[in-house]
């Protein structure tokens, strides 16, 4: 088996990453926990978007330019490698590997279940602690992502940059037809000045809760890093995709929004949750349009869960690639008939089915509480972004003023106001303490390698110092 992933992507592959990833559940998923948030109303709930729209804008800027120097095997890996060596690296990438790519990728599978669900009419509906049959659908769904990108990471990708223009439809028509409609029948002026009444949500409330709710839907265009080695002239590409792909979605999220806005009051949105979508889509173009859309939204679902499956199976390997971690020599190696790392591909879903399992514990009951894994490992992620941003001001010195230290300073306040955001929910150090548990295996494992080091070091000096006194 070869150890080196190949160039095989261009860049409209990388930009369907980011929009396919990015546009996914959370557009669909969490919108109704923004407006909830922010107390029913819709001025402070677009306000939301735009600050966690911006955030994400001055991120990828940022990135950008680490992007365009910088290309190893996993972007962000290869940025803290750059600026604090390889030890942090290592820390990073079991981070990533172990927590966010699979923590992810468990909850955009049962997303996809629970739509499915929905789609035909089973037990449960979107009641996620009623529909057991969502988590048979998200079971197969993650089983069958994680088989399509062993198979064949090129028809993962050309299904990567389908699903993108297929979720774009729903989102387009509502944003383009519903905005036209509110504005002509006045439903929009009316949900301007005409707040909903809402109960405090589980994971708490306020402008800052609802931001971290659009991190979600924002979150995925750092994953599109993870193929930066299997992207064709990716020192140009990449950051291209990145800001291409970034401007789309934000302007897609908030035109949705206002196209919601336009048919549904904002009562009917905080009530009707995560269904409120169907019911706007049905008014806007009929009945049968309601079903479209539950298709569209699980393909919208699916091609996110393809992209961060894509990025969960290269974890294991980023690691191995640098010689660390569980077992380098096996998840370094790479298939020659798919180009795929074959046993990072495994690791990387046994790891999601335990996130899965977490996930899954939330509508049992069984942590007295919702540890919300959608949004708490992004918070942890932003955090790490900011070593990034300093990284950049410190050695960036070829490189203006704007670049150097406003871009960067921008994206630093964005990162610690979602970090912040994150202290305000339930169970964030719950959630801590496994990341803290997880990455201590990582601590002993990296340990391991240095005393083994060590004493093969001992062994070939005194084996040394023993011929040499033979002669």
């Amino acid at each position: 088996m070869k150890k080196t992933l190949m160039p095989k992507f261009g860049l409209w592959t990388a930009v369907a990453m980011v929009v396919g990833i990015v546009i996914g559940s959370g557009i669909f998923f969490k919108a109704d926990d923004v407006l909830v948030a922010t107390g029913g109303s819709l001025p402070f709930a677009l306000l939301a978007w735009v600050v966690g729209g911006l955030i994400m804008l001055v991120s990828v800027y940022a990135f950008s330019f680490a992007a365009a120097r910088v290309l190893k095997s996993n972007g962000i890996i290869d940025y803290i490698e750059a600026g604090y060596g390889k030890r942090v690296g290592y820390y990073v990438g079991w981070f990533v590997s172990w927590i966010y790519y699979p923590s992810l990728v468990g909850v955009l599978a049962w997303v996809s279940g629970l739509y499915t669900t929905v789609l035909f009419n089973l037990a449960g509906g979107l009641d996620p602690a009623n529909a057991s049959s969502s988590w048979i659908f998200a079971a197969v769904y993650m089983v069958a992502a994680f088989v399509l990108n062993f198979l064949s990471p090129i028809l993962s990708g050309k299904f990567q940059v389908s699903a993108m223009v297929i979720k774009l439809v729903p989102v387009s028509l509502v944003a383009i037809v519903g905005t036209i409609v509110g504005i002509s029948n006045g439903v929009t002026a009316e949900n301007f000045v005409t707040a909903a009444h809402v109960t405090a949500q589980a994971s708490g409330s306020g402008l800052a809760v609802a931001v971290l709710a659009t991190a979600f839907a924002y979150d995925g265009w750092s994953v599109a890093l993870s193929i930066n080695t299997e992207l064709k002239d990716a020192k140009r590409n990449l950051p291209k995709a990145l800001v291409i792909g970034s401007l789309i979605v934000m302007a897609a999220y908030i035109l949705y929004n206002l196209g919601v806005a336009g048919v549904l009051a904002n009562q009917q949105y905080a009530d009707l949750g995560d269904g409120a979508v169907t019911l706007a889509v049905q008014r806007l173009f009929g009945p049968l349009a309601g079903t479209a859309l539950t298709v569209f939204v699980i393909i919208s679902c699916l091609g996110t869960l393809n992209g961060l499956t894509l990025a969960a199976t290269r974890g294991l390997y980023s690691i191995a690639f640098r010689g660390k971690g569980l077992a380098p020599r096996l998840f370094v190696q790479v298939t020659d008939k798919s180009n795929t790392p074959l046993f990072s591909v495994i690791g990387g879903a046994v790891i999601s089915i335990a996130w899965s399992v977490i996930w899954f514990g939330n509508f049992q009951g069984w942590w007295g509480g919702f540890m919300d894994i959608s949004v708490l490992p992004i918070a942890i992620l932003y955090g790490i972004f900011v070593a990034i941003y300093v990284w950049i001001m410190r050695d960036f010195k070829d490189v203006g003023i704007f670049k150097r230290y406003v871009i960067p300073s921008l994206a630093i306040i964005g990162s610690l106001y979602i970090v912040y955001a994150a202290l305000q929910t339930p169970l964030f150090f719950n959630f801590l303490l496994i990341c803290l548990f997880i990455l201590s295996i990582g601590m002993f494992t990296e340990i391991y390698h240095i005393e083994r080091d060590k004493a093969k070091a001992r062994r070939a000096a005194e084996l040394a110092m023993a011929n040499k006194s033979g002669r």
